[in-house]
């Protein structure tokens, strides 16, 4: 037997030892310009690559990290991905991943209430999750346009342009959120998108607008989670909606790629987005075709934490998006772009040529930025439950008192 395809306690061991060491100086691995001919053995391949995968990673879990909409993981999430990349199990078909398509399948059903749909399947990400749903409503309701706002994700445009359908972009007002005026009043063959959590800005679409098209999608990606949390109400109406996209690796802290596409008629809309083969056993559902067990690491997660610490992590980081939002509110220097409803807060100074040299003043992976109506804005966002606010804000008040 091949021992490379066998368990090697020592090699786990030694894997698992280098996760805790410091690579924050080293220089890295230099790697061969071609494939080397002979190679290194896998022991003094995980020990050359840990300094450059491990030393050089963006590091999520920082007290400094409130950049992102990207969040550090939990460790039950390590080991359960471990597993799934020795079993590789296969989703595609029942024989190659019996338990892991039942798993999926329970996952979904625990998550799909909470969002007022029926069932869905899973994605590697939002941007699948969003057009398999627009898919699926061209298909069960014969849409020709998708309607969406100027603050939606490129995902959406990108997904019209896949499925050869319309585009139309519908302007934000002052909180970044679709401006009902502004759509058409026929939308009997058109796709609605609402967007839960805007990119930039964090702002939700008015979800009075669901089941007025022919189709309604949401892409609650970033802020589908709340659904779980005691500010469920920022997302009333959501219910209303045909199919929900919601982004795992976001704010359910899991590790990319993981997301869901949830709907309402889930039979209906899979039957719509299924095709067989002579080598299946049951149809394949949706844009992929083999895929793996991601809904093992987020059923581990949810076993793990429950609802209640879920919800627990979630409202802590709205609570240090809040925090900061006041300090920024507060401080005559600064400028607020609007009250954040999702956790993520978007400022800047109010003297504008600071704005650059306040920037490179931040922590590295502090504060990000975005462009909104031609201006330049910093962006936070509190994916990080483990940041620390007060460090942030003391950072921000000493960029300031510099510039006094």
């Amino acid at each position: 037997m091949d021992k490379e395809f066998t368990v090697d306690p020592e090699g786990l061991h030694q894997a698992v030892e280098l996760m805790s060491r410091d690579f924050s100086s080293a220089e890295g691995f230099s790697l061969p310009i071609e494939l080397p001919q002979v190679g290194m053995g896998s022991t003094v391949a995980l020990n050359s690559l840990a300094p450059s995968i491990l030393g050089g990673a963006a590091r999520l879990g920082e007290a400094t990290s409130f950049a992102h909409m990207d969040p550090p993981t939990p460790w039950i999430t390590w080991a359960i991905t471990l597993w799934n990349a020795s079993l590789n199990q296969n989703l595609l078909h029942p024989a190659t991943a019996p338990v892991a398509r039942q798993m999926e399948k329970r996952v979904v059903a625990w998550l799909a209430p909470f969002f007022g749909m029926n069932g869905g399947h899973m994605t590697p990400g939002s941007t699948v999750a969003n057009l398999t749903a627009l898919w699926s409503a061209r298909e069960c309701a014969g849409v020709t346009q998708v309607i969406a706002s100027e603050g939606a994700h490129l995902s959406i445009a990108k997904a019209a342009h896949i499925l050869g359908l319309k585009y139309l972009s519908v302007p934000i007002d002052a909180n970044g959120s679709m401006d009902a005026m502004q759509l058409p009043t026929n939308l009997s063959k058109s796709a609605l998108v609402l967007t839960a959590g805007a990119t930039s800005t964090g702002a939700i679409d008015p979800f009075v607008l669901a089941g007025r098209a022919a189709w309604t999608h949401v892409d609650a990606a970033w802020a589908g989670p709340l659904r779980l949390s005691k500010h469920t109400h920022l997302l009333a109406g959501i219910e209303s909606a045909d199919s929900v996209a919601i982004s795992a690796h976001k704010w359910l802290f899991q590790p990319k790629e993981s997301a869901l596409v949830l709907f309402k008629d889930t039979e209906k809309a899979h039957a719509a987005v299924s095709f067989g083969g002579a080598y299946l056993a049951t149809p394949n559902v949706g844009v992929l075709g083999s895929h793996g067990a991601t809904a093992t690491v987020l059923l581990a997660t949810l076993l793990a934490w429950g609802h209640q610490g879920v919800a627990q992590r979630i409202e802590h980081c709205m609570n240090l998006a809040r925090s900061l939002s006041d300090f920024v509110a507060s401080d005559e220097r600064l400028e607020l772009y609007a009250e954040p409803q999702t956790g993520i807060v978007v400022w800047r100074p109010k003297v504008e040529n600071s704005f650059d040299q306040m920037q490179q003043q931040l922590p590295v992976g502090s504060t990000s930025t975005t462009s909104i109506a031609g201006g330049k804005w910093f962006r936070n966002v509190a994916a990080n439950p483990s940041a620390d606010i007060d460090l942030l804000i003391a950072t921000i008040q000493g960029v300031l008192a510099e510039r006094a």
